[in-house]
């Protein structure tokens, strides 16, 4: 796009999780201009409590536009390793992986963005080169449209998410769709595509690294544990703690439990109805679960699980659950590239892929090198759309398998072998070339 990039162009980018910040951080750096619309009706978004395993992408993205001083972000883990039902290690892979959590990377991209102080990091001093960056809250996005004024560009409108009454819009040259799995800017375009639930949920939690017994948390100490059964998957790992902490004795341990729900099931229905009687549809935020549904996990945790996994999932203060779901967009751009699609919005990858971070980190890098010239359109969008698919693929093959085939070991390390390799574009040919 070497001939719109001689000047400043203004990108309104819905969506202020992740991927729109990390889209309008490597958007800003080049000097064009960003404006993020966020539904979220308060002005940061609340942690879900969730860690993250910061992929190759990720750590690149950070590498490459993360201006503050701090620079460790993240705990290591040297191997991955498996236990049987008794909590013996039974097969372990030296793997070298980055664990971090989603709130800091989250405030850590804020303060690169536009320049929000937290306790997890300092701000960096303005660059005089940058565009500027806005970011509203309380925008719910109602429309996208071509300026009818004869202007370039596209038109947004919004209302307020806590009082729809009221209204307003704003024009830009581009509108980049980064508002997550349910996006209104993919449903405005490609209204055809449906979310799906797959039959299993994750259950997500953690708990401070020193509440277990010392044995237990030496399973887990800067190790990436897991365990298998037919129709259960439990993993953890150590994160981060309060205020992104990485000293030993402040950390957490993340755990991730995917469990069979079939759909419409009572089970299902009782899992995902909070404590106020309220059923969700996808995600049960931290501290709304229902205590009797949650007691009813842990009993089965205690049947199900190996001790170590049983004792974090019963200890876990704030658990959350997010139903399992499908859904992807045959297309990344519309209105002849005035739109687009970038993260989650585009692909939303089972969570077994560990790849939703490094998704919106690689969606943003290779915008903004298509932007700047370094790419071509076309190379853009082969790239996307051909990682997308792979490895939205990859998580159904990993989830099915996972949950609903009985196969011995090696057929899950294998997988998860696969999944923990480097993503190039020579692994996904075939998935670009069918745009």
């Amino acid at each position: 796009m070497t001939t719109e990039s001689q000047h400043k162009l203004h990108f309104a980018i819905v969506g202020g999780s992740l991927g729109g910040l990390a889209t309008g951080i490597a958007l800003k750096a080049l000097g064009h201009h960003t404006t993020i619309l966020e539904r979220n009706s308060t002005p940061l978004l609340h942690d879900q409590g969730a860690g993250i395993v910061a992929g190759g992408h990720a750590l690149e993205f950070l590498k490459r536009y993360n201006r503050c001083q701090r620079q460790e972000i993240s705990v290591p883990s040297s191997c991955r390793q498996y236990l049987n039902h008794a909590g013996e290690v039974i097969h372990t892979v030296t793997a070298d992986h980055e664990m971090s959590s989603w709130d800091l990377t989250y405030f850590l991209m804020r303060a690169n963005y536009d320049g929000i102080s937290s306790d997890y990091c300092d701000v960096p001093p303005l660059d005089p080169s940058h565009g500027t960056a806005i970011h509203h809250h309380d925008r719910t996005v109602t429309s996208v449209i071509t300026r009818q004024d004869g202007g370039s560009g596209v038109l947004v409108s919004w209302e307020s998410t806590s009082d729809p009454s009221i209204t307003g819009s704003l024009t830009a040259n581009f509108i980049i769709g980064a508002d997550g799995p349910n996006s209104t800017i993919r449903s405005l375009f490609a209204p055809s595509v449906e979310r799906t639930y797959v039959g299993y949920c994750a259950l997500r939690g953690t708990v401070p690294e020193n509440s277990p017994s010392p044995s237990i948390l030496a399973t887990f100490a800067e190790k990436f544990t897991f365990f298998h059964s037919p129709g259960i998957q439990i993993l953890a790992y150590l994160i981060p703690g309060k205020n992104g902490s990485i000293t030993p004795g402040e950390r957490l341990i993340n755990f991730v439990y995917y469990t069979n729900f079939p759909d419409g099931s009572a089970e299902l229905d009782k899992i995902l109805t909070d404590r106020n009687g309220r059923r969700h549809r996808i995600t049960l935020p931290p501290g709304l679960t229902d205590p009797d549904a949650w007691r009813k996990q842990q009993e089965i945790a205690r049947e199900k699980l190996p001790p170590q996994f049983a004792e974090i999932v019963c200890k876990a203060e704030r658990p959350f659950v997010q139903a399992v779901t499908d859904v992807i967009s045959p297309c990344n751009e519309f209105l002849d590239g005035r739109v687009i699609l970038i993260g989650d919005a585009l692909a939303a990858f089972r969570p077994h892929t560990v790849a939703s971070t490094a998704q919106a980190a690689y969606d943003a890098m290779l915008y903004a090198d298509y932007i700047s010239g370094k790419i071509s359109r076309k190379e853009w969008k082969e790239h996307t759309m051909g990682y997308s698919r792979f490895i939205q693929h990859r998580g159904v093959v990993m989830g099915d398998r996972s949950q609903h085939e009985i196969l011995p070991l090696e057929e899950y390390i294998r997988d998860r072998d696969e999944a923990s390799l480097p993503v190039t574009f020579d692994m996904f040919p075939e998935w670009a070339t069918a745009i």
